[in-house]
């Protein structure tokens, strides 16, 4: 990797924020490409999303829903050692996300006058999940997981269409995709990818479907609330249709930063930058250190196992590419304010006292410390989950949890004597913003005077 150095700088986070490096990405651009697809689907449904299927993802589903029978078979046909880890991966997920579950709380502000809040999860929820470079069975647990403890009423998932698929899963998502719905009790499935997928979810569909009683019309019906990683097309749809779905976050390339000083393991270090740039060239790999020993170590390790690795292509691009950097500074505290300033998806503390370290982060989508706990291990079966904030949103989101598919609402319940204690404070307010009405509304419940 090339090499940013900021010794010696002054380190404020203006500066930091124009030096330091990101995978560009020009969302608005695709916003304008991808305008014309999601209103082919608001226009035409089912027939719309079955020919964008064949146009992006080589294959026209057999039915936009994956039939029940399908989800069984891959369910059946799931490897023992997968399903093992997959069974692992949920217990772990289910047992960190049921402590995140909210309860009501109610506020005796004064006597006869209580605030409530109530926490109410969103009705219905579409998950994406990607199937380009990688299959992502684990984006299925990290998405529902959250979303089942929440309780939230509906859940539907939709993955692309995938034309290397054959038997009885040709035109249909990745098998092990659909054997992990099946193992979260998941049943509604669709076979749709990318922009389309979020506008499947935005607006619905109805298609007719053939079957030994005849043809009967199913459909997908409009959710509240789309979460789920995935491409540039499905951020740039997630932009466009917000506000008519709610959205988790317009999640860009993967990000891994490792603050490390002279005590870290350069084949650990290198491991973990070559796991992130697996995923896609524009993956960002950034190792920030005070110690260019450690730097020159990584790079010797970097040089060893790049070549030797499955996907060394594309891990090479993303390496090379202006998004991964080494960052020399001058010491740990300089280390942390770029860290802070960067605010990776994934933060690695492989520093003397690490445990010490992390906790004085105060941006990162989610913190590793030490040595033995890589990102890996939260991409898989930490409990976290994986579905975090990129290009820099770690300043001001948070990862998916069981609160992203709750709503907050706050229920009022104040009788007269409670009102008439605070009406000349409310009617002084109302005066104050020339909103006279306002007032009135309070004195018209007291003879049209303010109680004293």
């Amino acid at each position: 990797m090339s090499r940013l150095d900021l010794r010696g700088r002054t380190l404020d986070v203006r500066f930091l924020r124009g030096a330091l490096p990101r995978a560009e990405l020009d969302v608005a651009s695709a916003v304008e490409q991808v305008r014309p697809i999601c209103e082919a689907v608001e226009h035409r449904g089912a027939d719309a999303l079955l020919e964008l299927g064949e146009r992006f993802d080589g294959v026209r589903p057999p039915s936009l829903r994956v039939p029940a029978a399908v989800l069984q078979a891959a369910l059946d046909g799931l490897a023992p050692e997968l399903r093992a880890a997959l069974e692992e991966a949920i217990r772990r997920a289910r047992l960190v996300h049921a402590d995140q579950r909210r309860s009501d709380t109610t506020t005796h502000v004064v006597p006869g006058g209580t605030v409530t809040e109530r926490w109410v999860p969103v009705e219905r929820v579409g998950l994406y999940v990607p199937g380009g470079l990688a299959v992502y069975p684990s984006s299925v647990v990290m998405n529902v997981v959250p979303a089942q403890l929440a309780q939230v009423g509906s859940l539907a998932v939709a993955s692309p269409p995938q034309r290397e698929n054959t038997g009885l899963f040709t035109g249909y998502p990745n098998p092990t995709i659909l054997a992990a719905c099946a193992l979260l009790e998941v049943d509604e499935v669709y076979a749709v990818g990318g922009a389309q997928a979020i506008a499947m979810f935005a607006y619905g569909f109805e298609e007719e479907v053939e079957s030994a009683g005849g043809t009967s019309r199913v459909g997908c019906d409009p959710v509240s609330m789309v979460t789920g990683p995935g491409n540039i097309w499905v951020v740039a749809a997630k932009r466009l249709l917000e506000g008519i779905i709610g959205i988790d976050a317009e999640a860009g390339p993967t990000e891994i930063a490792i603050l490390a000083d002279e005590t870290a393991d350069a084949e650990l270090v290198a491991a973990d930058l070559i796991s992130q740039a697996e995923h896609d060239p524009l993956a960002a790999s950034v190792l920030v250190t005070d110690s260019e020993d450690l730097a020159d170590r990584t790079d010797a390790a970097l040089a060893r196992r790049v070549p030797a690795t499955k996907h060394s292509d594309r891990v090479a691009v993303a390496l090379r590419g202006t998004q991964s950097r080494t960052v020399l500074v001058d010491d740990l505290a300089a280390g942390l304010a770029v860290v802070d300033a960067y605010a990776a998806e994934h933060l690695e503390v492989q520093t003397r006292d690490a445990a010490r370290v992390a906790a004085r982060v105060r941006n990162a989508g989610a913190i590793f410390v030490g040595p033995h706990a890589p990102v890996s291990l939260g991409d898989y079966a930490a409990g976290s989950n994986h579905v975090l904030p990129t290009g820099g949103c770690a300043v001001h989101s948070s990862g998916l949890s069981v609160q992203s598919f709750l709503r907050g609402i706050h229920v009022v319940d104040y009788d007269e004597a409670a009102l008439r204690d605070v009406a000349r404070h409310v009617v002084t307010l109302a005066q104050a913003e020339d909103l006279p009405a306002h007032g009135e509304a309070i004195t018209a419940r007291f003879g049209d005077e303010v109680p004293a």
